[in-house]
């Protein structure tokens, strides 16, 4: 993993040298900042892993959509993979190139279709039969070919929080690996259709990658097998899922799951995708949040900050733990959890017994959240979603400003 790009200087936390608390100041709070020099580092450091096979990285979007982001990510030479129509115009936008962009996601919509056959994507991940027919059919009706690879199920455990396992039978997700040669078979019988690879994606956050390594055995001999039956595949794609170290775990890394598989894929002769999405993000990003009160009931402290579960989510969808500092260099703790306002027993952003010991006005920075945490950002309880600032060099940009409570509520018909 490359080196954080969040240390303390001069007193205070700094981005690349660019101090959070001006940061603060110019922009307001709730904000993300991202470094742009952590996502470069990231992306050339899972480039390497992979340089002894045919490789292409396509940056998973819904880890963190900002077009600045994919904008970086694509002039980098990243593909791009999405889950929707709403993902493929922002990576579209961002400068993805069509041909580099995989088209994910158990439940494409006809018209999600028509728009990737007008845009001249690269492939469409398909996840099961229905959707290969629907596919067929689309693409017959503009005399189009859709590149497609099938999403296979391995069934295996990916020994990670059970909301991101995708791998097992029990998960809407990808189409059970024993009966993958069927749907190939059934593909070859119909129009508009032309497979292009096939792939998997088990779950992410895995801190052990010896599933994947297991899960792209199998992926392996299926290819092989498809191969040896005249099916022209030219990719196979082994998904994401790399884990970052959200306090002081040590988890695998790319490069060691790159050395053990590629044995298996290297003579296949195929190029080998890999989805990355967290990894390449997820540690160049913090949220900046201002201390408005602390109180205690009875003998529980907290401390209340001004950006929630509407800015971060995911502590409350996953009870995920991210590392609270204060931005203000300060070794001192205290026994308290830091909450959000929103009004919900769930809002909280650390369930750690300690927190810095900081006062009211202070700030404080949520560490690792460049990954899910705008992208699941909403507007709950009438908060506006928090502003984006993206730190290149000596600069620090506003990607995104802060909604205001008219555009908020700008889509509305009225009365």
């Amino acid at each position: 993993m490359a080196k954080r790009p969040f240390a303390y200087g001069k007193g205070t936390l700094r981005c690349d040298g660019v101090a959070l608390s001006e940061i603060a100041d110019r922009f307001g709070t709730p904000t993300y900042v991202y470094s742009a020099d952590a996502i470069r580092g990231a992306y050339h450091e899972m480039d390497r892993a992979f340089d002894k096979l045919p490789h292409r990285i396509c940056y998973s979007v819904k880890a963190n959509p900002n077009l600045s982001v994919c904008s970086l990510l694509a002039g980098l030479g990243a593909g791009a993979d999405v889950t929707s129509g709403g993902e493929l115009a922002r990576a579209l936008q961002g400068g993805f190139q069509p041909e580099q962009i995989v088209f994910a996601g158990a439940g494409k919509s006809r018209s999600e279709m028509e728009d990737a056959l007008t845009a001249g994507i690269g492939c469409f991940s398909v996840e099961s039969e229905g959707e290969i027919r629907l596919l067929s059919a689309v693409a017959a009706e503009r005399g189009a070919v859709a590149r497609f690879a099938l999403r296979v199920n391995p069934d295996v455990n990916a020994h990670t929080h059970p909301f991101i396992t995708t791998g097992l039978a029990s998960t809407k997700f990808g189409v059970p690996i024993a009966d993958a040669s069927d749907h190939y078979a059934l593909a070859a019988t119909l129009p508009g259709l032309r497979a292009e690879g096939v792939g998997m994606h088990i779950g992410s956050q895995m801190t052990d990658l010896s599933p994947v390594v297991e899960a792209t055995q199998g992926l392996a001999a299926l290819a092989s097998k498809l191969l040896e039956r005249g099916h022209t595949l030219r990719h196979i794609d082994i998904g994401g899922g790399y884990p970052i170290p959200y306090g002081d775990e040590q988890p695998d890394t790319p490069g060691q799951l790159a050395t053990e598989i590629e044995p298996m894929l290297r003579p296949l002769g195929l190029v080998v995708l890999t989805e990355p999405g967290r990894w390449l993000v997820g540690t160049a990003g913090v949220l900046i949040v201002r201390v408005l009160y602390r109180k205690r009931n009875g003998a529980h402290a907290f401390i209340i900050v001004d950006g929630g579960m509407n800015a971060l989510l995911r502590p409350a969808l996953y009870r995920a733990q991210h590392k609270v500092v204060a931005v203000r260099e300060n070794s001192r703790n205290t026994r308290a959890e830091v909450v959000g306002p929103v009004c919900e027993s769930t809002d909280v952003l650390s369930f750690e017994a300690m927190a810095p010991d900081v006062q009211p006005g202070e700030l404080l920075a949520i560490l690792d959240a460049g990954a899910y945490g705008f992208s699941m950002a909403s507007e709950y309880n009438g908060r506006p979603r928090p502003a984006e600032v993206l730190v290149d060099g000596a600069e620090a940009r506003l990607v995104r400003r802060r909604q205001s409570h008219e555009e908020i509520m700008a889509p509305e018909m009225g009365l």
